[in-house]
């Protein structure tokens, strides 16, 4: 799949397919924490330029602005295209709908056990056993048995 981006980003599509789960889930949160504080930013800018609309400097930050938006919405559709590619679902943590279906149930390939073991439809719970319940046993120890 060719993705051709609108705005300059820091990295492409296939960089982006080299990143773990990991730090594509914790850049999106960075990226959604940033243009929180953008938006809020532009809301100020939008008020300012109400009342002072001849500012040039005004009107140079706010049009900056949209554009750091621009891209950084972009980048987070770019790393949850990854994200998807890679199977995961998507979560409203992420700003995204969970589908009915896994969006790795479109691929047949997908549906065989992964290198540990784990079929992609299994939860890890269906894979470990319960913990012995240890607490009768010596009563007078003071600490957490898991």
């Amino acid at each position: 799949m060719e993705y051709r981006p609108r705005y300059t980003q820091p990295f492409t599509l296939e960089e982006a397919r080299l990143l773990a789960v990991p730090i594509i889930t914790e850049e999106i949160s960075r990226l959604q924490n940033s243009l929180s504080h953008l938006q809020r930013t532009q809301d100020e800018l939008r008020e300012a330029l109400a009342t002072s609309p001849g500012d040039t400097d005004l009107k140079q930050a706010f049009t900056e602005n949209e554009d750091v938006i621009g891209s950084q919405k972009e980048r987070i559709t770019m790393l949850r295209m990854v994200l998807d590619e890679k199977g995961l679902p998507m979560s409203a943590h992420y700003d995204l709908q969970v589908g009915n279906q896994p969006s790795n149930a479109r691929d047949p390939t997908l549906s065989q056990p992964r290198s540990n073991g784990i079929h992609p439809h299994e939860s890890m719970s269906d894979q470990t056993t319960p913990l012995e319940d240890t607490s009768s046993e010596n009563e007078d120890d003071q600490g957490v048995y898991l």
